[in-house]
């Protein structure tokens, strides 16, 4: 499949594909309409301190499903899929240090692992592109811009970080109606954070993104801020689990679920 092919392609479709080798690609773009989500994989003895993290920090952790440990198909968003084969591609951290970049984690998979799935702010561009928003880093078929920021979560157990966020350059109009829209989607990180200057975040050049692509903003545009599902692997970083894995930034897990569905106005989240 092209890109184009891909933005109109199932979950399933995007799912298979990564399986069998066919597409490594960020999943910004594709399968518009899915609702997409963060992978984090950890040691059981420490899945409950980081549902904790998660449940102190909703906003850049919304939690969509936790596996039953050792399990790697993830029944309520995606019955029947494999964590651990369909995503693009994923990191392994050991200690806390990432030591590699893999299409595939049943190599490095054990019984004693429990997955965790985080709702993705991917899931909403479809939304903004139907309301004629602009999503940058998709029009230029690159990543997300993501950057840490000065504001720090809520720790629990060993799991603390500061919060990551996503970017989206738009007109303030543009922003202000992109607020409206996304505040339905508090299951995939909800309204913006923060809109315009972004030295108040900490974040002292906008065009150099810790993880992700730069994209163009236009001198008409201000800079829009999203909490990310990245802030979990800044936490794993600092928590150093003797194993832990992760989606590569901007590599999500595409699921069966339609983004309407996880609507506050449809679904009464």
């Amino acid at each position: 499949m092209n890109r184009a092919d891909l933005a109109h392609a199932t979950g399933a479709e995007i799912r298979q594909l990564c399986r069998v080798g066919n597409f490594d690609g960020p999943t910004a773009g594709v399968a518009l309409g899915y609702t997409q989500a963060n992978l984090v994989v950890l040691p059981r003895s420490l899945s409950a301190d980081f549902e904790a993290f998660c449940g102190k920090n909703p906003k850049p952790c919304p939690l969509l499903e936790t596996l039953t440990p050792g399990s790697y198909e993830p029944a309520l968003l995606a019955r029947g899929a494999d964590i651990r084969t369909d995503l693009p591609r994923y990191r392994v951290y050991r200690e806390g240090v990432h030591t590699g970049t893999l299409k595939e984690i049943t190599s490095v998979w054990s019984d004693e692992l429990v997955a965790l799935l985080i709702g993705c702010s991917f899931t909403f561009e479809s939304v903004l592109l139907r309301a004629g928003l602009p999503v940058r880093h998709v029009e230029e078929c690159r990543n997300v811009p993501m950057y840490r920021t000065n504001i720090a979560c809520t720790p629990a157990g060993p799991f603390a970080a500061n919060l990551i966020v996503s970017m989206r350059p738009m007109t303030r109009a543009q922003a202000q109606e992109a607020a409206l829209i996304t505040a339905d989607y508090a299951r995939v990180h909800g309204s913006p954070l923060h809109v315009g200057d972004s030295a108040a975040l900490g974040i002292n050049d906008v065009s150099k993104p810790d993880y992700g692509d730069g994209v163009t903003i236009q001198p008409h545009e201000v800079p829009v801020f999203w909490a990310c599902g990245i802030t979990p692997l800044e936490a794993i970083m600092h928590a150093k689990p003797h194993v832990a894995m992760t989606h590569d930034p901007g590599h999500m897990f595409v699921t069966d679920l339609l983004d309407t569905s996880i609507a506050r106005r449809t679904a009464g989240a």
